[in-house]
């Protein structure tokens, strides 16, 4: 199916490895020019040999300088902007929220809510001038769910759902969608260190922790990071241009989070 997509400028956060990159290269086969940002610098240079077509900058999102440069160079290179797709993020601290640091909760909703902000303000100008804008935001079924021993992580998330309505309806006049994604539990290293991590906080081993994660979804298997690049694909695309201020469960019918 040709999604209409050949030739659209797209910006990945923390694109170089996992979903990001997943996301990267589906716009890629897509016919789109892709640039990713990630503050990992040896995975933006692992990417520059494996996906030469994808280029590259090292940014921490929380970092406003970083991601003023980061337009900068994306937008010079890519020749303007279609499509932001907002993935950074970190999992943050794991723990009762009496016991969780205060630099681990700045950090926390640093980069995965304002990290967003910082670089939607700098697309807005781009997307403006497009004829098919679009900003996907990455939530979380943590968005929508109640998330024990992760309290700055679903805090993040839920607003990330706030700033995503609110900016559909803001944007709508100028022709931008604004959507986001919301990940059940998903295959990767990431995921695996949060089971971990909640496992060692309850005593108890990583497969029975698996087990109850999964028994509070339907479909009882891990969403993959292709499912999650086909559904961005699909709602930045023309095929998806009445498509806005919704936040799209891609979880299995995840109904609780323990």
């Amino acid at each position: 199916m040709d999604m209409g997509l050949s030739g659209a400028k797209v910006l990945v956060t923390a694109g170089a490895s996992g979903i990001g990159r997943e996301i990267a290269r589906a716009f890629v086969r897509e016919g789109a020019r892709v640039h990713v940002c990630d503050v990992d610098a040896s995975a933006c240079a692992v990417l520059a040999e494996t996906d030469p077509a994808i280029g590259g900058t090292v940014c921490d999102v929380a970092d406003r300088d970083a991601v003023s440069a980061l337009f900068e160079r994306a937008t010079r290179d890519l020749g303007g902007l279609d499509v932001l797709v907002n993935n950074a993020g970190i999992a943050g601290p794991t723990g009762r929220i009496d016991d969780i640091a205060v630099e681990d909760w700045d950090r926390c909703l640093a980069v995965c809510l304002t990290g967003q902000y910082n670089c939607i303000r700098l697309a807005l100008p781009f997307l403006r001038r497009s004829e098919n804008a679009s900003i996907v935001n990455l939530s979380s079924a943590a968005g929508r769910l109640g998330f024990p021993l992760r309290a700055p992580y679903a805090a993040a998330k839920w607003g990330v759902i706030g700033l995503t309505k609110t900016l559909s309806m803001e944007l709508g006049e100028d022709g931008i969608r604004v959507n986001a994604i919301l990940p059940g539990i998903v295959a990767g290293d990431r995921q695996r260190r949060v089971l971990e991590s909640k496992a060692q906080q309850r005593g108890i081993s990583f497969k029975d922790m698996e087990a109850r994660a999964f028994s509070f979804t339907s479909l009882k298997e891990y969403v993959t990071p292709q499912q999650i690049a086909d559904q961005i694909l699909f709602i930045a695309s023309p095929r998806g241009r009445t498509i806005s201020g919704q936040a799209i469960s891609v979880c299995g019918d995840t109904q609780m989070l323990s």
